[in-house]
């Protein structure tokens, strides 16, 4: 059961509702406190620059957190460029509306601890450089590469773009350690900049890189990564057709980089292995 939600509802007119036109936020919440809370502020900022949306005051973004409920939850804050315009055209001046939700949450630490089954997607990313890091309300092609497969085993997918290089994966960050250099996708062309990439990419020498899935099969550890769920050890990639490609055992790698991604969210930094 949610523990709360904005009372309006979305017009059909809305342009967030017709044409993903907008942005949103999930901001982990800990009794009522938003985690990462200025990285979220500063990529919903890009956003409405990138967009042309007044961005809304803070306190307003924050009025939420009043209904928050004890221990985790989960705010997702929606901001659309609201109505009017004719068709695709914007609005000369645009009327944001912002909706917002609040979720219990309760974490998965069977994944932070024994590591989690991925696989690759076949559908790629399109590629378009003004939305890089963009967390746009226009998920379609997300949509559809979750929608390619259901087994329970298998909890994410990884995504290249068109030109197939690695990106991220359905809803997480992607991250590797290679010859004991930690390692991410460069994302100048397409997918989205987690605030909590950018928390690790603020604390350690985390090196952007343009790659292709094979450089998966030399890396000592792999990660996939969000502010909601912190940081999950991969042990094992299968490929788009779900056959086994590489395995990792769960180590010291895989929990140093763990310690440090849980600890500005609160989540456990260590684990008995």
């Amino acid at each position: 059961m949610g523990a709360g939600a904005s009372t309006e509802g979305w017009p059909l007119k809305d342009r967030g509702v017709a044409y993903g036109d907008g942005l949103f936020e999930t901001v982990l919440v800990r009794d009522g406190s938003p985690l990462l809370w200025n990285a979220h502020l500063a990529r919903l900022a890009r956003g409405c620059q990138v967009l042309g949306l007044p961005l809304p005051a803070e306190h307003r973004l924050a009025a939420p957190l009043a209904n928050a409920p004890a221990g985790l939850a989960v705010l997702k804050l929606m901001l659309t460029r609201g109505s009017g315009g004719r068709g695709y055209a914007p609005p000369e001046t645009p009327d944001p509306r912002l909706r917002w939700q609040l979720s219990p949450l309760v974490p998965d630490e069977v994944r932070w601890k024994a590591g989690v089954r991925v696989r690759h997607c076949r559908l790629r990313l399109g590629i378009q450089p003004a939305l890089a890091g963009l967390k746009h309300l226009n998920r379609l092609e997300n949509v559809l590469a979750r929608g390619e497969w259901s087994d329970d085993d298998t909890v994410e997918g990884l995504l290249c773009d068109s030109e197939g290089r690695l990106v991220e994966a359905t809803c997480m960050n992607l991250f590797w350690q290679r010859e004991g250099r930690l390692e991410t996708p460069r994302l100048v062309r397409c997918g989205v900049a987690g605030t909590l990439r950018a928390a690790l990419l603020e604390r350690l020498p985390i090196t952007e890189v343009d790659a292709i899935p094979d450089v998966l099969a030399n890396a000592e550890a792999v990660w996939l990564g969000n502010s909601v769920q912190g940081l999950w050890p991969v042990s094992r990639l299968d490929g788009a057709e779900g056959e086994m490609l590489h395995r990792w055992s769960i180590g010291t790698d895989h929990r140093r980089l763990q310690a440090v991604a849980h600890e500005p969210l609160g989540y456990p930094t260590r684990f008995d292995d």
